[in-house]
């Protein structure tokens, strides 16, 4: 092919005479079209992220010359639309690539208000500041946002910014009160404000910042054009007294007197009563006088046995001559170690022949035993330091608070204490520990999920605005806690009205091992004040009802102040045997009361009436693990001996057990003894190594409940004795000492090795703090065999320190204890406002210094600067381009019958008239062609005589010379030209 050729194929030459007219569609398209776009990009509709896809502009003319080339017989009208349908798609390719964004202006201000809750703002000051910003948002402009936050420690938002602010003044949020961090709050509220509008925060504070960087925030906000206006808290304390610290001596001999020393400050000189406790118990009482600035009192002490020993010290003042109380007292502890201790943890309400016979073979194994109940049992790890091994005796989980059943963790986890959980009907699963932190510990789990013929229970949970302080937060969290109770596979739902959907279930009855999933939804349920019982308890009788578990329960917590539940329905309750336990909070008046009593009383529930919040973790949690009881198995049988272990040295014959709970081993655990089932593994007895201690759980009980037999048995006191021994924390010599300290927000930690072999050693501390926190510290060294760090502080509460040094062959050389404590926030250090870093605040941001006397149209009266935003409309063209492609090959390849249509649609027939017309129309050009005379050498035809009927018969042709001539069509058409370049290309063949 010739490049004439390849070119004529490219640019092809037009079917028609071309005109001006022939061009006007392509100037007006390479004309219009960029002009178009660039009028709405000056105009601020759109701006356009790329140019370059414009130079595909240079296509349109070819796609004009091809169309005018092309063959493609369609009517003038139709052909113009088609090309203007090319030229559209041709715009869409361009606009796609160009990736236009729509541009909004908007003249509105959003303001958020932060308000300071922490302990230096007192609870007068605090709230003026609410309804400070409460009124000035009322008193906006109708379309302006307003939002509000709080922030201590932390921050949270109390409401997003909208057209108005909730009229109460609760703050229904948690914040940690013992700090200020004003960086975090100005950032939550920067990210808080719609980036679509003008942007303001109103910052109430005295400016007191015990935490964050302010620097890089304040920086942040200026670069984002977001003033912050300051209205300052203002007060000076001209008296105050506070206690810095409580000193102890590092090295204490048992039955060697000592001295606690107490630092003292105060603004002003004056006098009072210093007293120190021990353990809570007051030990000495000593009148002091003190003079302005640091004082330095001591007090007597004396130990008597070795343990762990926690000192109070507080200072009493005359009434006036103070301003905080919270800065009156500090603690500090100390430990004496001795001879280990085995701690038997009982229930203070349970059955004492739970647990005698154990002590009795505790003493009789020459173990010293300190037996406590549930209420005594300590809030730290510390406090259990001086236990080699901890044993609960069928304790129910809800006779401990979170506090106490993480210091039992970590003392097992970080101490090396041992763990024995000696089982019950209130033990593992049927005492609600799934899902807890002792069984984090334990070398079983509570999680039976495999057995298939264990029954699930279901669980609906009515959730009632709890009209008290951070009511809502409790009862979501309580919720959630409830739920962690439950097996995975028992099904739990949640119905509560809220807002916008009124009474609903907030998830209908799923298995529980969606926690994470169901924990989501319930934090963001909008509560209401429910009406009535009636809908909520109808939803939740029908979802239990379609139900295939074997248990169903349900549990209230409201006022109850809604409409009570009817008789009838209350009765179909009893007969689904649906049991409905209610919890009492903050009722009005008496009937609220005698409401929730009769629903529990008539469905068989159980009605409590806390008078704390702090119980109602514990009722819910009790509640909830009434579904676990079918994991108790009360059968006889005798243990079986799965692997060998010094737990059953020279025990040869075991008795029979008449009962125990059904758990499931853990993969990296050892099953001494195995139950009755041959088809799943089961657990009587099973130990593993958990941090630096080791836990042992134990199934059956030592009780005449279910081991009546094993009490009277020979070898009894021997096996308890070589079980504790197995798990206990073993006697080492330490060589080391920590001491550890706060200052300055800062702890500090000193560790002293006095093994003179040990030199060189790499020592690390972890820190548990008082919020959960975990730090891992590496202590540089900074003297011989002294080493040292620092780490910020978290909060007030205990800190405990585990020190470990390791040579440099990776061997262990010493594991030291210690801890501190924060008494009080450092907020009750600060005696005046910070004036100072408002300002700065202030100036940084470009933002105004309020008095409080400003009107909401004062407030948000600022200059209106439009703010622009910009939105991608690439998904919108995208669409379009696809569905312009099909638009586009349609009105090129498909012909319409506008008269079919027509028809289809005003019900006339007139698809058989235009198939008439356009058989007589080949007709008459037929007989013209029979009519014309035939040219030379052209076939005679013959027509044949008329048929019966009157109906003309069709011509026949018959070739009168040669059979096989084929008949030539009439010269001049279209068959005739394509036969004519068919006999061309044969005769060119070989």
């Amino acid at each position: 092919m010739s490049f004439a050729q390849r070119w004529m194929s490219v640019w092809p030459p037009p079917r028609r005479e071309l005109t001006i007219y022939s061009y006007a569609t392509l100037v007006l398209f390479l004309i219009g079209f960029p002009l178009g776009c660039w009028i709405a990009d000056r105009a601020g509709l759109w701006v356009f992220s790329s140019l370059w896809p414009f130079g595909l502009l240079v296509l349109a003319p070819w796609l004009w010359r091809m169309h005018r080339g092309g063959y493609s017989g369609l009517p003038k009208v139709r052909a113009e639309l088609a090309l203007l349908s090319r030229f559209a798609l041709l715009a869409l390719f361009i606009l796609v690539f160009a990736q236009p964004r729509t541009v909004r202006t908007d003249k509105r201000l959003s303001v958020m208000f932060a308000i300071d809750y922490s302990h230096s703002i007192v609870t007068a000051a605090a709230d003026r500041a609410i309804e400070f910003a409460l009124k000035r948002a009322q008193e906006k402009p109708e379309l302006d946002l307003a939002g509000l936050l709080f922030f201590g420690r932390n921050a949270s938002v109390e409401s997003p910014p909208g057209l108005s602010l909730p009229e109460s003044g609760t703050v229904n949020v948690h914040i940690e009160r013992d700090g200020t961090d004003i960086a975090k709050a100005l950032s939550l509220a920067a990210a808080m404000l719609p980036p679509q509008t003008q942007s303001r925060i109103v910052l109430i504070s005295d400016g007191v910042a015990t935490d964050g960087a302010l620097s890089s925030v304040l920086d942040d906000l200026k670069s984002r054009d977001i003033p912050v206006d300051v209205l300052g808290i203002d007060y000076q304390f001209e008296r105050e007294v506070w206690l810095e610290r409580l000193d102890l001596p590092r090295f204490v001999k048992l039955g060697e007197p000592f001295e606690a020393s107490v630092v003292l400050s105060s603004l002003q000189a004056g006098s009072g009563v210093l007293t120190l406790a021990q353990n809570g118990e007051p030990i000495a009482r000593q009148p002091v006088t003190f003079h302005a600035g640091k004082n330095r009192f001591t007090l007597p002490v004396h130990l008597k046995s070795s343990g762990y020993y926690e000192y109070t010290a507080r200072i009493e003042l005359p009434k006036g001559e103070d301003s905080w109380a919270h800065n009156n007292q500090v603690v500090s502890f100390l430990y004496l170690q001795g001879k280990g201790r085995v701690l038997l943890v009982t229930d203070a309400a349970g059955d004492p022949r739970d647990w005698r016979d154990l002590e009795r073979a505790l003493r009789e194994g020459q173990r010293e035993v300190q037996r406590i109940s549930n209420f005594d049992f300590p809030r730290h790890a510390l406090a259990l330091l001086p236990h080699d091994c901890i044993v609960f005796v069928n304790v129910p989980r809800d006779a401990f608070d979170e506090a106490q059943l993480q210091a039992a963790h970590d003392a097992v986890y970080n101490q090396g204490s041992g763990f024995v959980m000696v089982g019950g009907p209130n033990s593992y699963g049927p005492g609600g520990y799934h899902h807890t932190k002792i069984e984090d510990l334990l070398p079983v789990t509570m999680d039976v999920r495999k057995r298939k013929q264990l029954p699930k229970g279901a669980l609906a949970i009515i959730l009632h605005t709890c009209e008290f302080a951070n009511g809502n937060t409790w009862g979501k969290n309580i919720t959630k806690r409830a739920i962690d109770v439950l097996d995975d596979r028992d099904e739990v739902g949640v119905l509560a009205y809220s807002y916008p959907d009124g009474d609903n279930w907030l998830f209908p009855l799923v298995a529980a091992g969606n926690r994470e999933k169901l924990a989501v939804q319930i934090n963001n349920a909008q509560l209401g004040d429910m009406p009535s019982f009636v809908p909520t308890m109808q939803m939740a009788l029908q979802g239990l009802k379609a139900s295939d578990a074997a248990a169903r329960h349900m549990i209230i917590i409201s006022d109850g102040d809604p409409t009570p539940p009817p008789p009838g329905l209350l009765q179909q309750m009893v007969a689904a045997q649906i049991r409905v336990s209610t919890v009492g909070i903050n009722p009005h008046t008496p009937n609220d009361v005698q409401s929730l009593q009769l629903i529990a009383q008539t469905t068989g529930g159980k009605f409590y009436f806390p008078k704390d919040p702090n119980e109602l973790p514990e009722i819910f949690i009790k509640e909830a693990k009434t579904l676990r009881r079918s994991a108790i198995q009360n059968i006889t049988f005798t243990p079986e001996i799965l692997s060998p272990s010094p737990i059953l040295k020279g025990i040869t014959g075991l008795p029979k057990l008449d009962g125990y709970v059904w758990t499931t081993p853990r993969p990296r655990a050892a099953t001494i003894l195995d139950g009755p089932s041959k088809e799943d593994p089961d657990p009587v007895l099973a130990h593993w190594r958990y941090g630096v201690g080791a836990s042992i759980a134990f199934t059956s009980d030592l009780s005449p409940r279910w081991g009546k037999h094993w009490l009277g048995w020979d070898h009894f006191a021997a096996f308890v004795k070589q079980m504790i021994t197995e798990v206990a924390r073993a006697d080492a010599k330490n060589t080391a000492q920590v001491r550890s300290y706060a200052a300055g927000g800062q702890g500090h930690i000193v560790v002293d090795n006095y093994d003179p072999a040990a030199t060189f050693l790499s020592v690390a501390a972890q820190v548990e703090g008082p919020d959960k926190s975990n730090q891992r510290l590496q202590l540089r060294q900074t003297a011989p065999n002294r080493y040292e760090a620092s780490f910020p502080l978290h909060g007030t509460g205990r800190y405990q320190v585990t020190a470990v040094g390791v040579d440099p062959n990776n061997k262990s050389r010493f594991r030291a204890h210690g801890g501190f404590a924060v008494s009080y926030s450092p907020e009750f250090l600060r005696f005046r406002a910070d004036r100072i870093t408002l300002e700065r605040i202030r100036e940084r941001t470009g933002g105004r210094m309020l008095a409080g006397a400003e009107t909401g149209r004062e407030i948000f009266g600022v200059d209106r600067r439009p703010r622009h935003s910009s939105r991608s409309i690439l998904d919108l063209l995208l669409l379009l381009l696809a569905c312009w492609i099909p638009l586009d090959v349609g009105l090129r390849r498909v012909q319409l019958d506008w008269a079919t249509l027509r028809a289809m649609v005003w019900g006339k027939q007139h698809s058989t008239q235009t198939l008439s017309t356009l058989l007589e129309k080949k007709g008459e050009r037929t007989r013209r062609a029979d009519d014309a005379e035939p040219a030379p050498g052209a076939p005679k035809r013959q027509v044949s005589a008329a048929r019966p009927g009157g109906d003309e018969a069709p011509a026949a042709v018959r070739p009168t010379e040669s059979p096989s001539a084929p008949a030539q069509p009439p010269a001049g058409t279209t068959t005739s030209r394509l036969l004519e370049a068919k006999r061309r290309a044969q005769e060119k063949k070989p």
